[in-house]
C-alpha cells in the first residue's frame, strides 16, 4: 500500500475583484513549469441569482525519484461570481468579482508503485529501510517540497494583491 505522509496544508480566502482566467492559467503554468503533471478531477459550474458558483479540483503530481512523488491538490471554491469592468490606466477591462477560498495540501508519496507491497515481508523491509536507511533524504524531499508549497502559496497572494491594488 502506498504511503502518504500529508505535509502541509493552507487556506486562502479573498473576497473582491480578480481576474479569473488568469489566475487559473497562472496557477497551471505555475505547477506545469514546476514539473508537475495536472489533473483536474472535476470543475463543477452553477449558474444562480448571486452568479456563479465553481468548484474545482487539482490533483498535480511530480516524480522526484522511483520511491517518492511530491503531490499537490488545489481545491477552488469560488461564490458569487460576477463579471465587472474596471480602469486600469484608462482602459476598461473585465474581470471578476466573487468570493475565492484556495485549499491547498501537499503530500509526500512513498512507494508510489506499490513495489514493496507484494509480500508482507517486503512491506516488513520497506519500513525498515524508511525508518533507519533513508530518514535523512524523507526530511530532504520534505524540506523540498514545502518549499515548493510556500512559492505556490506566495505566488497566488502575489496575484490577488495585484489584482486588488488595479
Amino acid at each position: 500500500m502506498v504511503e502518504l505522509d500529508k505535509i502541509f496544508d493552507t487556506k486562502i480566502k479573498h473576497k473582491g475583484i480578480f481576474n479569473f482566467s488568469d489566475m487559473y492559467n497562472a496557477l497551471y503554468d505555475w505547477l506545469c513549469d514546476s514539473g508537475y503533471d495536472v489533473n483536474e478531477k472535476s470543475y463543477k459550474e452553477t449558474i444562480g441569482s448571486g452568479g456563479k458558483e465553481l468548484k474545482i479540483e487539482w490533483k498535480a503530481y511530480k516524480k522526484v525519484s522511483d520511491y517518492f512523488r511530491f503531490i499537490i491538490k488545489v481545491n477552488w471554491t469560488i461564490i458569487g461570481m460576477t463579471n465587472v469592468d474596471v480602469e486600469i490606466d484608462g482602459v476598461k477591462q473585465s474581470m471578476n468579482k466573487a468570493y475565492l477560498e484556495l485549499k491547498v495540501s501537499t503530500v509526500l508519496e512513498k512507494d508510489y508503485e506499490s513495489r514493496w507491497e507484494g509480500r508482507p515481508f517486503f512491506k516488513f523491509l520497506r519500513t525498515m529501510y524508511d525508518k533507519y536507511l533513508i530518514p535523512a533524504r524523507i526530511e530532504q524531499y520534505e524540506g523540498k517540497l514545502l518549499g515548493e508549497m510556500s512559492e505556490l502559496v506566495a505566488e497566488i497572494k502575489a496575484f490577488l494583491s495585484l489584482s486588488t491594488r488595479r
